[in-house]
């Protein structure tokens, strides 16, 4: 029988390929979170129907996925897909590491072994409750670095803010240090279902795979679960998750800007103290900008949220399962 790793290794290596595949997911996907973030901070209509409704005084600064990437391209170059993209990695690295650590020693817990296979006996229920706390646990050990990705990545051109350094300076300044966490309770209302979602629906998924296999081959193991399919587990899981959640993550990011400067070329900003408390932000931005305010950023959202669940599932499980063949 194969030896379980120790403890401090078996952390290691989840902290490890936790961190690496949010870096690698992170980075092939930031065009489109900075597509999804222009759109969640712009309080005007983000769609050509919704301005023929309308009668603005101020156009939109941005009314498709086609039309906002070319603007982005031509104002900002290439490298503009990827702004904000350090404090971004700052973030997600120990985001992913802190997240996939504490899930694996939930379920280490709760089964009696740190083997992944054995993991998957356990009740789907559990799954979703190691989600919700994993995320929970993550998101407190990097929000700031959340903050800053945000306010780098909405701002635009010219920049109000050169780099991370100065945005920091700026925030804690103005908001004191307690600035670096605003925001942070509708994203904790966020992450809860929304990690939940994230890890109990892959491994739903993964389990009417393995049970897909057994009808389909002879003596089947845990092993004949492909990458690719691993892929289609994590997009699957990735779509469901943000299309539950997405309205709570426009409230966060109106949230985290509040009060900020912006260009105006890029529309109205958001004001300080704009919003009371969650549910006075859902309230108003039904008023002014209806149903349709709560899901601003829901394509490019969605469209990057699934490919990159999948990418970060994928990436962990092929590198945990060479760090434990490295280190046992």
């Amino acid at each position: 029988m194969e030896e379980e790793p120790s403890q401090l290794k078996r952390a290691a290596i989840d902290a490890t390929a936790g961190a690496l595949s949010g870096a690698v997911s992170r980075t092939v996907t930031s065009p489109l979170d900075v597509i999804k973030i222009r759109f969640q901070v712009q309080l005007e209509p983000t769609s050509s129907w919704a301005l023929l409704r309308k009668d603005l005084s101020t156009p939109s600064k941005y009314t498709s996925m086609v039309q906002a990437s070319k603007d982005i391209f031509r104002e900002e170059g290439i490298r503009g897909f990827w702004r904000g993209n350090v404090p971004a990695l700052l973030m997600v690295m120990p985001y992913t590491s802190i997240q996939f650590t504490v899930l694996h020693k939930l379920k280490t817990f709760a089964s009696g072994s740190s083997k992944t296979e054995n993991h998957m006996n356990l009740s789907p229920y559990l799954s979703y409750m190691s989600g919700a706390i994993a995320g929970s646990a993550a998101t407190v050990g990097s929000y700031p670095f959340d903050l800053l990705r945000t306010i780098l990545a909405s701002q635009g051109e010219p920049k109000v803010y050169p780099n991370m350094r100065t945005a920091f300076v700026d925030i804690v300044q103005t908001r004191g240090f307690q600035g670096l966490y605003a925001g942070l309770s509708p994203t904790l209302v966020e992450i809860i279902p929304y990690a939940a979602l994230q890890f109990g629906t892959y491994d739903t998924f993964k389990r009417w795979t393995m049970a897909w296999n057994q009808r389909q081959y002879s003596n089947p193991t845990a092993e004949n679960i492909s990458s690719f399919q691993l892929f289609l587990c994590g997009v699957s899981a990735g779509a469901c998750a943000k299309l539950a959640t997405h309205p709570l993550d426009v409230v966060k990011k109106r949230f985290q800007i509040e009060g900020l400067q912006r260009h105006p070329r890029y529309g109205a900003r958001v004001e300080h103290r704009a919003y009371n408390n969650m549910l006075d932000a859902i309230k108003r931005i039904l008023q002014r900008e209806g149903w349709a305010g709560l899901y601003k950023g829901i394509v490019p959202s969605t469209v990057k949220a699934a490919p990159a669940n999948a990418v970060t599932f994928v990436a962990y499980e092929l590198t945990s399962d060479w760090l434990e063949s490295l280190l046992t």
